[in-house]
């Protein structure tokens, strides 16, 4: 007798949410995602206004991880999309793994979840109780499922400081947070001062500082800022997210590393020149991705300040006193961290972003006897957001399911008390830093838990070639699928074809190759190599692979 197909809600249909639906389908489960909007895509989906409650990007949005770093891991995109895409290429993208898996069968749009409760008899069924509306009918209705995907993400409750400064009420001028800009067309020939140096404050004063009178930077800490465009003119993500570099790092200590780090950073612009070098180390922030800011730095469009002190009535006073005229006021200082329709004993955040225990940012600890809820997505990689929420799915469902199962509730504890104090070590104390991991670091993590981690010492001993595109190549989502639960025919091509898709990013020429996601076809050129120099590159990376997991 064929066991009941469990029945799984997953709450968002974003690039996480979507990723979530086609693991729980791959694991033959009964599958219904709720989707508040009235279309998929989630942050990605553009709107003209921002919306209450919903995750939104601006005009000229540009994606600062490269496609190859987050693409799915059955779905590498079409080789003829840019590396970085603009939000309505990431956007197509993600419809177009949708319509390829047939995923939009399973979503209810326009539906917003009220609560998530747990059902009278949770502690011996672990099943939940989903109370949405329809927003057309605004009637609740209520339904219940086996366990639950949490795909809301944390881009939608802005956190806007203004208020706690003194003369906020006097001031005249226009106060917004980021999460309302959509484009530069209000601000043309005003005075503007934004506020935070993360990558929205980044791009907002690099894209403002070309229409504004006046355009202000202001910063409390200053940023390292890294360029898109790494060494020879190729991703820097592509560079940096390699296995190589993960068990160097693991190697060597962090201020090794934070030394090299930073004068590669400082050869391209002199941080403390601009005004821009932080006090902190560069591993102890997520960095700025920006490749305009400087040059704007640099040609008087942008001028960097010190943190806002107070309000007056036509301006704002910094820190070093100060006085600057303004009209306007973009406060680009994030968001907090909430899940309204859970209940606080199962999951909640502090003021300052803290969550109560996650196990490895997905299982709250509060559900230890029934794991039958999962957060998904709910981090800030250095790296790919959308292979880390993919992976989380497929662990989460195969929980579900009780075709792996979790550690004692020690061992978790352990285990976030440990993460815990690497944050708080690591990272500047910021509201956030509380989700941060390393994108290698937390896939292998995961990866681990489900036995789809790439077995590099066989690999290596099998094809030699491919071990060496998984060590020194990017750290993309298809080597999860070699073996193991949920692999793919199609892992090893994808992974063999991915410079060749990098390239044809930029441009096209002689070598056809086929992008398997899209069934597309583009020219490449052909690339010239070294044996000898690639015999003894192989060679030293064996040596670091044994020296960095022994």
């Amino acid at each position: 007798m064929n066991a009941k197909r469990l029945r799984v809600a997953v709450i968002g249909a974003g690039a996480s949410g979507i990723a979530a639906v086609k693991c729980c389908l791959d694991e033959d489960m009964d599958t219904t995602c709720f989707e508040k909007s009235d279309g998929i895509g989630g942050l990605w989906r553009f709107t003209e206004k921002a919306e209450d409650g919903r995750a939104g990007v601006y005009r000229t949005t540009v994606i600062n991880s490269s496609k190859e770093l987050l693409a799915y891991s059955t779905f590498p995109p079409p080789a003829d999309f840019p590396n970085f895409m603009h939000h309505t290429k990431l956007h197509e993208y993600i419809s177009l793994y949708a319509n390829e898996y047939g995923l939009r069968q399973y979503i209810k749009l326009n539906t917003e979840v009220v609560s998530v409760s747990k059902a009278n008899n949770f502690q011996e069924t672990g099943r939940w109780v989903i109370a949405f509306k329809d927003s057309r009918r605004n009637e609740v209705e209520k339904d219940t499922f086996d366990a639950v995907l949490v795909c809301t993400g944390h881009h939608f409750h802005p956190n806007d400081p203004s208020p706690s400064i003194p003369g906020r009420q006097d001031f005249q001028g226009r106060v917004l947070h980021g999460h309302e800009y959509r484009d530069h067309r209000s601000f043309i020939d005003r005075r503007v001062i934004v506020v935070g140096l993360g990558n929205t404050g980044g791009d907002l004063a690099a894209e403002l500082s070309r229409h504004a009178d006046t355009l202000l930077l202001s910063t409390r800490r200053g940023s390292w800022v890294v360029n898109r465009i790494g060494y020879r003119g190729q991703p820097y993500d592509v560079q940096l997210n390699t296995r190589l570099i993960h068990y160097i790092m693991k190697v060597f200590p962090h201020s090794i590393a934070n030394e090299v780090f930073e004068f590669v950073m400082n050869t391209r612009f002199d941080h403390e020149v601009y005004g821009l070098k932080p006090t902190h180390r560069i591993l102890s922030q997520h960095p700025l991705v920006n490749d305009e800011l400087p040059a704007r730095i640099a040609n008087g469009t942008v001028t960097v300040v010190p943190d806002i002190t107070s309000f007056r009535k036509d301006g704002v006073v910094t820190s070093d006193g100060a006085y600057h005229d303004v009209d306007d006021v973009i406060f680009a200082t994030g968001y907090k961290i909430k899940f309204p329709f859970l209940p606080d004993d199962v999951v909640s955040a502090d003021d300052h972003n803290k969550l109560s225990n996650l196990y490895k940012h997905v299982f709250p600890l509060s559900l230890r006897e029934n794991p039958s809820l999962a957060i998904i997505g709910n981090v800030q990689p250095l790296g790919g957001l959308m292979p880390i929420a993919e992976m989380q799915s497929r662990w989460a469902t195969r929980v579900f399911k009780k075709s792996a199962f979790l550690p004692s509730y020690d061992a978790m504890l352990q285990e976030c008390n440990l993460r815990n104090g690497i944050l708080r070590k690591r990272y500047v104390d910021s509201g956030r830093h509380t989700i941060q991991v390393d994108y290698m670091e937390c896939m292998d993590s995961v990866a681990s838990e489900i036995g789809v981690q790439p077995n590099l010492l066989g690999i290596a001993v099998s094809n030699p070639r491919l071990f060496w595109k998984i060590l020194t190549g990017p750290g993309t989502s298809y080597q999860y699928r070699i073996h193991g639960p949920g692999s793919w025919d199609g892992a090893i091509s994808a992974i063999e074809e991915q410079s060749q898709r990098i390239a044809a990013g930029f441009t096209k020429s002689e070598r056809k190759v086929r992008s398997r996601g899209c069934g597309k076809s583009i020219t490449i050129q052909k690339q010239q190599r070294h044996i000898s120099m690639r015999a003894l590159l192989f060679v030293i990376s064996l040596l670091i692979f044994y020296w960095g997991v022994v």
